[in-house]
């Protein structure tokens, strides 16, 4: 009996282990290299989130990335051509290794704005 037991509770260990989620994490990175650390998310956190946000006005850009484990998948993104926000999610472990590099400023977008300030300017409007 008290092999079975111990057998029983074993199996029960191992299935408990198996159903774990592990994601990626990090907070405020600004690259996707600082982001190799991971962590077992608690019971009730069923996905791996990345939070990506990307900015540039001139010739500065920066991006910050954040990634870890959430009970809700809030799905999101923006691109407004000098600022850029993606929220994306997946439920398996280790899934959440990209960078969101889909999401970028788009420059063209940017140049645009400012050569239709001048033009807006120089007419006076």
């Amino acid at each position: 009996m008290k092999a079975f037991l111990l057998t029983l509770l074993a199996a029960v260990l191992c299935a408990e282990q198996a159903h774990s989620l592990v994601c990626f994490t990090c907070k405020d990175a600004s690259s996707n290299w600082e982001c190799l650390g991971s962590t077992i998310c608690p019971s009730d956190e069923n996905y791996c989130v990345t939070t990506y946000l990307g900015a540039g006005i001139g010739g500065h850009s920066g991006q910050s990335i954040s990634k870890g484990c959430a009970s809700i998948c809030p799905s999101v993104g923006i691109n407004i051509g000098i600022l850029a926000t993606s929220v994306s999610c997946c439920s398996s472990s280790l899934c959440n290794i990209s960078g969101a590099s889909s999401v970028k400023v788009s420059y063209s977008v940017l140049a645009m704005a400012i050569l239709a300030s001048f033009v807006y300017i120089r007419a006076g409007l």
